[in-house]
């Protein structure tokens, strides 16, 4: 069965977070991931304090959990933090 990684975020750099986003797409794609749903998110009920996300397919939770894992995910994630707020769900 097909799981997604959802993505929360808030820009604090955005030259940062083109570098990191450049970068990360093609660590997803080893693991069989493709984003099928990126950017502004539109509030229809609640409050949320992030203004974007992303939403990563994944076929399954291993994939999905060996691409977060991976040594060339990791390595961005420094990136990453110069570049967003954000927290990383696996539904």
């Amino acid at each position: 069965m097909s799981s997604f990684v959802i993505v929360d975020s808030t820009v604090i750099n955005q030259e940062k977070l083109a570098e990191y986003s450049a970068q990360a797409k093609a660590t997803i794609e080893p693991f069989g991931g493709r984003f099928i749903a990126k950017g502004a998110a539109e509030l229809l009920h609640g409050v949320s304090e992030t203004s974007k996300k992303a939403i990563i397919e994944f076929p399954d939770k291993e994939s999905a959990r060996n691409w977060y894992n991976s040594k060339a995910y990791q390595a961005l994630v420094p990136l990453r933090e110069q570049g967003m707020i954000s927290t990383f769900q696996l539904l």
